[in-house]
C-alpha cells in the first residue's frame, strides 16, 4: 500500500502548475487576517478542509504581504547588522529564495516556566522547520522536535493514564516528574494543474469551521496520509488516506496495532456565503487478534493480518456504501454533514452533524438506546466584530452521544478499538470523548504585534465510573470501549435508558488568558504570559481548583489542546 500511495504521488510529476503549494499552519492564533479573509462575503472560498494552501488565496489575499503590516524597520549601519535583526524580527532566520525556488529554515522553539499551584512546571524544546518550495507547483515542509517537559499534575496524570502525551505522541518519563518526547512532521505537496493537488505528509488535518471537529480534528499525534483534493466550479472534493495506530492493541510481533482511516469530503459553494459540505469515513484494521479452533477443546488466538480493501480507494461513492458491497464488514463507517453561513461581511454561524449508528424506531421512542450514536455542533465567530479591526469573537456548543465513535469486534475478533475513530490513544473527533456537552468562547484583539486571548471551556461528561458500585464500567465515555458493553441501566431494556451524561457525572470549566508579543511573524515566534483556572468536579471525588501560571518564548505553528 504504500509503495502504491508513492506510485501514484510520483505520476503527477510530469505536469505542470501555477501556484504556490506551501500550507498555513493550523495554529491559527497569530493568523486573524488570514482568516477574516478566508471568511469573508466578498470571495468564495472552501473554509472546512484544513489546512489551507496558500494557493486558495490566489486573487484574494497576498500572504507574504501580511508580514509587511507589522514589519519593524530596521536601519542598521552595515549589511550583516541588518540581515541578523531581520532573521530575528521580521524574515525567515535563513532564507535562499529567487523566481525559481524558496528554502527557509526557521527555529522550532518552546520554553516555558510556570507554576500549576504544587510544583514548578516547565517546557524546553529544540528544534527546527525546514521549509520551501521549487517552481510555483511544488512545496516540501518538515520539522522535528526534542521536548523535556514537567507539566501540570492534571496533564502528567493524563500522560500517565492514557500513555501518550498530549496531541504529541508517547513520552519516556524524565527524572522524576518529567517526560521525554520527539515529533515530527513532514509533507510533499503538488499541483499539477490548477484545479488538482496531493498531498503525502506526516502531520495533522481538520475538517470544519470551529474549535473542535466533529469530524475530524488535530487533536490526536501525527500521523502518515495522502491527500487528494479537486477544485473545479463551485466544489472541493477531498479524498484522505491514512494510516492510524491503537497502542492499547499490541500485536503477536510486538508491534502496535494499525488501522486504515479513509475520509471523502465534499464541499458545495453554494454561494459566496454558505457552503455545505457532505463528510464520510471508514475505520478498517489492518490486523486483528483471532481465535482458532486448534482441537475439540482448545483455542488458539493469532494475530491476522488483513491489508488494505481497495474498495475503498472509489473516490466518489459513500463509503458506507463500499462497507456494505464488503458483505458482513466488521469496519466502523460514519456520515457527516458540514454546513456554514456568513452574515455580513465576516460573521460566520457554523455546524455539523456526524452519524455513527442510528435505529429510527429506537430514535423516535427517545429511550436512550446505546446504538443510536450522533454528534452535533453549532456556533457562530465573527472577525471585526463590530466594526473594530482585528477583534474575533466566538461561541460554539458542542453535543456528543453516549457511545459515539466507539466500536465493536465482529463474528469471531477479539481485538478492542481498532476500528474505533480513535488514533494513537486519543479520540480523532472531540478530545474529551463521547457522552458529553461543552461551551467554547473565545476572544482575541491584536494591536499591532500585542495579542491578547481569552478562552472559556464549560461542561460535563458522564464519566465510565458506576459511583454505586466504585467499579469502572462503560457508559459511553471512552472511545475505546465496546460499545455492545454498555451498562444496564435500572429500569430500562438493555442499550436502553443510555441518555446524555449517564455515569459519574464529571464538570470540567476551564479559563484561559494569554498576553503575547509577536516577535517574529514569519514563524510565529513570540514571548507570552499565560493564566489558567481549571475548575475540575466529578461525583464521589474531591473538587480541584487550579491555577497555573506560566511565561516563556516560543513558536506558534501547530495547536496543543490542554483544556480537559
Amino acid at each position: 500500500m504504500k509503495k502504491l500511495l508513492v506510485i501514484v504521488f510520483l505520476l503527477f510529476l510530469g505536469f505542470l502548475g501555477k501556484s504556490q503549494e506551501l500550507l498555513i499552519p493550523l495554529n491559527d492564533d497569530y493568523e486573524m487576517e488570514v482568516q477574516a479573509a478566508a471568511y469573508s462575503s466578498d470571495y468564495l472560498f472552501h473554509t472546512a478542509m484544513r489546512g489551507w494552501s496558500y494557493s486558495m488565496f490566489d486573487g484574494i489575499l497576498n500572504l507574504d504581504s501580511i508580514n509587511e503590516l507589522y514589519r519593524i524597520q530596521i536601519n542598521k549601519k552595515g549589511k550583516f547588522a541588518n540581515y541578523i535583526l531581520n532573521s530575528l524580527l521580521n524574515d525567515d532566520f535563513i532564507r535562499l529564495r529567487d523566481d525559481n525556488y524558496y528554502v527557509a529554515i526557521n527555529p522550532y522553539i518552546d520554553f516555558e516556566l510556570g507554576s500549576d499551584g504544587h510544583r514548578t512546571t516547565w517546557v524546553n524544546t529544540r528544534g527546527a522547520e525546514i521549509k520551501g518550495t521549487i517552481g510555483k507547483q511544488f512545496a516540501f515542509y518538515t520539522n522535528i522536535k526534542e521536548n523535556q517537559a514537567v507539566f501540570p499534575e492534571y496533564i502528567e496524570n493524563y500522560c500517565a493514564t492514557i500513555g501518550v502525551v498530549p496531541g504529541q505522541g508517547f513520552a519516556n518519563r524524565f527524572k522524576e516528574n518529567g517526560r521525554d518526547f520527539t515529533n515530527a512532521s513532514a509533507y510533499l505537496a503538488y499541483r499539477p494543474v490548477k484545479w488538482f493537488d496531493a498531498t503525502l505528509g506526516y502531520g495533522k488535518n481538520f475538517i470544519g469551521d470551529g474549535y473542535r471537529s466533529m469530524m475530524l480534528s488535530d487533536n490526536s499525534a501525527n500521523y502518515p496520509y495522502l491527500k487528494l483534493k479537486a477544485d473545479f466550479w463551485r466544489i472541493q472534493y477531498t479524498c484522505l488516506y491514512a494510516q492510524l495506530t491503537d497502542r492499547h492493541t499490541i500485536m503477536a510481533d510486538n508491534t502496535y496495532a494499525r488501522k486504515w482511516a479513509v475520509f471523502h469530503y465534499l464541499d458545495f459553494a453554494i454561494t459566496k456565503r454558505w457552503n455545505v459540505g457532505f463528510f464520510d469515513a471508514v475505520m478498517a484494521a489492518a490486523q486483528t487478534h483471532q481465535q482458532v479452533m486448534v482441537n475439540d477443546t482448545t483455542y488458539a488466538t493469532i494475530d491476522m493480518k488483513r491489508g488494505f480493501d481497495f474498495q475503498y480507494i472509489n473516490p466518489i461513492i459513500f463509503l458506507r456504501s463500499a462497507e456494505y458491497y464488503a458483505g458482513k464488514s466488521p469496519d466502523n463507517a460514519m456520515l457527516g454533514i458540514n454546513m456554514s453561513y456568513i452574515i455580513g461581511n465576516h460573521t460566520t454561524i457554523y455546524g455539523q452533524f456526524v452519524l455513527d449508528e442510528m435505529t429510527f424506531h429506537k430514535f423516535i421512542a427517545m429511550k436512550g438506546y446505546s446504538g443510536n450514536k450522533q454528534s452535533y455542533q453549532l456556533g457562530v465567530k465573527s472577525y471585526d466584530c463590530f466594526g473594530v479591526k482585528n477583534l474575533f469573537l466566538q461561541l460554539e456548543g458542542n453535543i456528543v452521544r453516549p457511545y459515539m465513535y466507539s466500536h465493536t469486534p465482529q463474528g469471531n475478533e477479539i481485538a478492542v478499538g481498532e476500528d474505533n475513530y480513535a488514533h494513537y490513544n486519543e479520540p480523532l473527533a472531540h478530545p474529551w470523548g463521547g457522552n458529553l456537552w461543552e461551551m467554547v468562547a473565545r476572544a482575541q484583539y491584536n494591536r499591532n504585534r500585542w495579542y491578547f486571548q481569552y478562552k472559556l471551556n464549560y461542561g460535563q461528561y458522564g464519566d465510565d465510573w458506576d459511583v454505586e458500585n466504585n467499579v469502572w464500567t462503560n457508559y459511553g465515555h471512552n472511545v475505546y470501549n465496546d460499545y455492545t458493553t454498555a451498562i444496564q441501566i435500572d429500569g430500562y431494556d438493555q442499550y436502553d435508558g443510555h441518555f446524555l451524561l449517564t455515569g459519574r457525572k464529571t464538570t470540567v470549566m476551564m479559563n484561559d488568558v494569554i498576553l503575547s508579543y509577536l516577535v517574529n511573524p514569519a514563524y510565529n515566534m513570540n514571548v507570552f504570559a499565560e493564566v489558567t483556572h481549571r475548575h475540575f468536579a466529578a461525583e464521589g471525588l474531591d473538587t480541584q481548583n487550579d491555577f497555573i501560571f506560566s511565561f516563556g518564548i516560543r513558536t506558534s505553528l501547530d495547536r496543543k489542546y490542554y483544556d480537559f
